[in-house]
């Protein structure tokens, strides 16, 4: 083997760490059709396929703003302080070392996190930099043009973007210098700003050129047709949406009028501020990515959403539903089962984009629980929907529902 070339993982073809995203599942379906998924092969793997970090790129005002509340949340949940050290409580939040996914230590035992925000005019970045968290950041991280892209697709992609993407790359390529075994990129963007459209894409272009087959995630805000800040939102979306299809493995999508009757509606919050829904996005975003930053019985890698979610490469745009969402003063009240939750979650009010699915057909369908959920009643209540046939799944792929349970609660404010 040369040096710089990476080394093939001991666990064989078949670890998880090394599926090839979009790749035909039709053998891997078990008993009954459901498909069998890599979570599902448990944790006989090796321990070294365990170190495989994530680094996250929040593009645009959307992307930074949704990227201030999830570290936030972050910080919260594995005890670490505004500064990037260790709270006093911390020993009892964590006791292993699966965060390092997210966040690398420095020799003074400070957590820096593993990402980069980046947008072409400098406000919303500087709210960072003058915000709570300023301390938590490498300064390099923090990247900010002269000039913002106008809400123009092609000054972000052609013009404008162009002169900042070199060195966005250098500071991600720093990043992933410092990890053992880099799994792939989170990226957090809008489809309808200027920069979230036209820099994201140009960005994933050359990531793909840049670092192959690692994986992409994204997470997107979609434009809503009664929430609109920019009349030209349309044409940003079909364009970063065409550019993008490619060099992206799973998008998850949410809409800010969704997440704003979630707000008023379930959260008893008469006029939801862009503050309240990006820490109700920031938990959606937790608890996908609780499987990566968590040790548990099953080692996730981001391979495992394109695994289970996307049965064919270009069809790579899931729904993303999330429940319960009940506010503080009412959750001290009520005891929902899993039964309710899980039911809840095939309800178009828990849907993060507003669309019926009741009129369409599941392609796949993936259920992550969190908290102290026993997998008996997680079958229990899957059983009871399949009995209801309320949800239909297609004839032309194998089909079934990937069950995970994590035994991590939340830490939400």
């Amino acid at each position: 083997m040369r040096w710089g070339q990476e080394p093939a993982c001991w666990a064989g073809a078949g670890c998880p760490a090394c599926l090839v995203p979009g790749r035909d599942r039709s053998s891997e379906a078990g008993p009954g059709g459901l498909g069998r998924g890599v979570a599902g092969w448990g944790s006989d793997w090796p321990a070294l396929c365990l170190q495989r970090e994530c680094i996250s790129v929040h593009v645009g005002q959307a992307g930074v703003q949704i990227g201030n509340a999830c570290w936030e949340l972050f910080c919260l949940e594995h005890g670490i302080q505004a500064d990037g050290t260790f709270g006093a409580q911390a020993s009892k939040v964590h006791d292993d070392d699966s965060f390092t996914t997210f966040f690398s230590e420095t020799g003074n035992g400070k957590h820096v996190p593993r990402a980069v925000m980046v947008d072409l005019e400098p406000t919303v970045v500087d709210e960072v930099r003058a915000g709570t968290y300023r301390h938590l950041f490498h300064p390099e991280q923090l990247i900010t043009g002269k000039e913002d892209a106008a809400n123009n697709y092609a000054r972000g992609h052609y013009t404008v973007g162009k002169e900042s993407i070199d060195l966005v790359l250098d500071r991600i390529r720093k990043l992933t210098d410092a990890c053992s075994g880099l799994q792939g990129f989170l990226i957090f963007h809008s489809f309808g700003g200027g920069t979230g459209s036209g820099f994201t894409s140009l960005l994933m272009e050359r990531l793909s050129l840049d670092y192959g087959k690692k994986s992409k995630l994204e997470f997107a805000i979609y434009p809503a047709p009664q929430v609109s800040t920019a009349v030209v939102e349309p044409y940003n979306s079909i364009l970063t949406t065409h550019t993008t299809l490619e060099h992206s493995d799973c998008a998850f999508m949410v809409d800010n009028e969704a997440i704003y009757d979630i707000c008023r509606r379930n959260l008893d919050i008469e006029r939801p501020t862009y503050t309240n829904l990006n820490r109700l996005i920031s938990q959606i975003v937790s608890s996908i990515t609780a499987s990566l930053r968590f040790d548990g019985a099953l080692n996730v890698d981001l391979t495992e959403f394109q695994t289970n979610l996307v049965p064919y490469p270009r069809i790579h745009f899931p729904l993303v539903t999330y429940a319960p969402i009940i506010s503080a003063e009412k959750a001290y009240h009520e005891q929902l089962s899993v039964a309710e939750i899980t039911s809840s979650c095939f309800e178009p009010n828990s849907q993060m984009v507003k669309c019926d699915p009741r009129h369409g057909k599941y392609m796949a369908c993936c259920m992550l629980y969190r908290g102290d959920v026993v997998p008996k009643d997680v079958n229990v209540a899957i059983a009871a929907i399949k009995t209801k046939r309320t949800i239909q799944f297609v004839d032309w792929c194998p089909t079934g529902f990937k069950v995970r349970v994590g035994d991590v609660m939340e830490t939400g404010s």
